[in-house]
């Protein structure tokens, strides 16, 4: 059975535009994806697009299968992997870790196994397993609120910062947040994970409205997280004092920046729709010689009042 030696190839040097090709591998292929639920906006526009992606590439190359699995859980993600190892015979995994450590041995054991693996969004604990990543810029995403903060604060302002999920590309999002606030003398006065759940971010900004009686910004670092904090912040009267910035892109939060809300000055791209570029690719490199291993990294723009209408999609379900 052919499984990661069909698919070797050399780093992907451009952007995938999927489309039926002209003589299709007759070998049958099964692919696992295996995401989170749709717990919260992002995910929900994450599953939908997967969904959607599937359902057009059975279409397209009906030499393939997909095993589609959400959990709500690492530990449920793991089992759901080991199903598909065991019982669907699959010969690629697609995979967005529900958090990376509990996720990278079973993932190390699908790759040791022979099996294509790539990795979106998430990165796993040990670098090096997958053979392919697809996600946003997370430094960048970092980077680009950062740079935002610096240039609309003076020094000594405060703020703080709600973190994610405890994952790599949360590390690699704060990390780049902070560098960029280097030598601007903005104080950060907290930072906890909201792990990207309004009632967690809701809790959180609860708990630095009651500890800080001065606070001039919030860097949410997630739209739904931005959601329970402007929350919190209206509960406590205090939305004349500080601004929010959150990230993803999620409509109702472009649509307050396109209406010029002060609360909500910006916002920073991660697109949902990264599944649909790792699917796709997986799917190419199993169909055909095309070469996908390696990384695609998906760059992270700043949304302002005056491009906030290229970003603005009212029928998408984030």
């Amino acid at each position: 059975m052919l499984r990661r030696s069909v698919l070797a190839g050399v780093a992907l040097a451009g952007t995938l535009a999927a489309a039926p090709l002209a003589a299709q591998d007759a070998q049958e292929y099964t692919i696992g994806v295996a995401i989170p639920s749709a717990t919260h906006g992002f995910m929900g526009g994450l599953n939908f697009h997967a969904q959607d992606t599937i359902k057009r590439l059975e279409g397209v190359y009906p030499q393939l299968t997909f095993v589609l699995a959400t959990a709500g859980n690492a530990g449920k993600m793991v089992n759901d992997i080991e199903d598909m190892v065991a019982t669907r015979d699959i010969d690629a995994l697609v995979v967005l870790p529900f958090e990376s450590e509990p996720l990278t041995s079973p993932v190390k054991a699908v790759a040791d196994a022979g099996i294509w693996v790539t990795v979106v969004d998430r990165g796993l604990s040990q670098p090096g397993i997958e053979d392919l990543y697809v996600a946003g810029d997370n430094p960048g995403f970092g980077r680009v609120a950062g740079e935002y903060f610096v240039d609309n604060l003076e020094s000594g302002s405060k703020i703080v910062i709600l973190r994610g999920i405890p994952t790599t590309l949360d590390n690699e999002r704060v990390e780049a947040f902070e560098a960029a606030l280097d030598g601007s003398g903005i104080e950060i006065l907290d930072k906890q994970h909201g792990n990207w759940n309004r009632d967690d971010a809701f809790n959180v900004m609860q708990d630095y409205l009651s500890k800080y009686p001065e606070i001039d910004a919030v860097w949410a670092s997630d739209d739904d997280m931005a959601v329970g904090v402007m929350e919190a912040i209206a509960q406590a009267g205090r939305t004349e004092e500080m601004w929010v910035v959150g990230g993803a892109g999620m409509k109702q939060i472009i649509k307050r920046i396109m209406d010029g809300d002060p609360q909500l000055p910006v916002n920073v791209t991660y697109p949902p729709a990264q599944i649909s570029t790792a699917i796709e690719m997986t799917a190419l490199g199993l169909v055909s010689q095309t070469p996908v291993s390696g990384r695609m990294i998906i760059g992270s723009q700043l949304v302002t009042p005056e491009n906030a209408e290229q970003f603005y999609f009212p029928d998408s379900p984030f």
